[in-house]
């Protein structure tokens, strides 16, 4: 009997997988201008791999082809600032009005957190204020950092002030450490190690300064977990000690992480989710495709093999239509 049951609940949640699309809250917008604004600095390759194309139509195809309901775009890295500030505003601007156009055409099916042009604070925050307000933004994409100010800073507490007003929900995206270990990246690009290490170093920043405690309505999403779920028991481990000397301040460990979302994109595997699972609970994960930046059916077999991954574990399985689109569309307010 216990047996027909359990294979009847797998039926069910199975079922519940292929009848709702997911959410894919990581996907990147790539505009001709910015790629034109890297060529002028000569900083095409300052991320170790050029940006990939982008169209929106192209887009549509890809997340109609994978059953994805709704995509929430950003801009990837680097951040287009090389000294001029109105340069770097100016090109943000521009990709956040053309989100919005995007949101608008296809309604329903995009939505989109709006960049800032950090490391300038004043301008970033004159652009959080219309992204939100005016053109209708989701959320704020931050840099893990930009041009060496990394979240976390103090220097960016007035910004995080504009955004708990707003409760704004920040998907953070890592971009080329600074300074950065220039040797050990011409041997391994950035998205094979640095990425992960440099999220970690960002939210690991934010949780030693408090700031999800201290801005309470602000909801952040680091790409991928990266090393957190073996970062975090060893902050927690050593704490007491840079306490006890002075070196940090206690830290607010439930407040914080109950703040932290964490999407899987990097084609993640049964290991991978359970390791988040070890600093977070089911609700707090998402799902994530990464596109454009790998071959579109190289995409939707990821996507696939994830339903496949929770489809057959007993336990996850459980959480299935939580982590493809349940915890997103609460998150982002999304109606299927």
């Amino acid at each position: 009997m216990m047996r027909i049951i359990i294979g009847m609940a797998t039926l069910i949640s199975s079922i519940l997988i292929h009848a709702q699309k997911p959410v894919d809250v990581h996907t990147h917008i790539i505009l001709p201008e910015c790629k034109e604004l890297l060529q002028r600095h000569g900083a095409e390759l300052e991320e170790t791999f050029p940006l990939p194309a982008w169209d929106a139509e192209k887009h549509i195809a890809f997340i109609d082809s994978a059953g994805i309901g709704c995509a929430i775009l950003t801009m990837p890295a680097p951040q287009p600032y090389y000294g001029d500030v109105a340069e770097s505003a100016a090109c943000i601007r521009r990709v956040n009005e053309v989100s919005a156009e995007v949101k608008t055409k296809y309604p329903g099916r995009f939505k989109f957190c709006a960049s800032l042009p950090l490391p300038d604070v004043d301008a970033a925050i004159r652009e959080a204020v219309y992204a939100l307000d005016t053109l209708g933004a989701d959320g704020i994409k931050l840099a893990t950092n930009s041009r060496g100010q990394y979240l976390g800073d103090k220097e960016l507490d007035p910004l995080m002030e504009v955004l708990n007003e707003r409760h704004a929900v920040i998907i953070i995206h890592p971009h080329r450490p600074t300074p950065y270990p220039e040797n050990i990246i011409k041997i391994t690009p950035l998205a094979m190690y640095e990425y992960p290490a440099e999220t970690t170093r960002a939210v690991a920043n934010m949780l030693a300064r408090n700031v999800l405690v201290r801005y309470p309505n602000l909801k952040v999403v680091p790409h991928c977990g990266s090393f957190l779920p073996l970062a975090i028991p060893r902050m927690k481990s050593i704490l007491p000690a840079m306490v006890g000397n002075e070196y940090m301040q206690p830290i607010d460990w439930k407040g914080n992480l109950s703040r932290i979302y964490y999407d899987v994109a990097g084609n993640p595997t049964a290991e991978v989710i359970r390791a988040l699972l070890t600093i977070t609970s089911p609700e707090y994960i998402l799902y994530g495709s990464d596109y454009p930046y790998l071959p579109e059916n190289v995409l939707r077999n990821n996507l696939n093999r994830l339903k496949e991954t929770l489809d057959a574990d007993r336990e996850l399985s459980r959480y299935a239509e939580m982590f493809l689109w349940g915890n997103a569309s609460r998150l982002f307010n999304i109606k299927q």
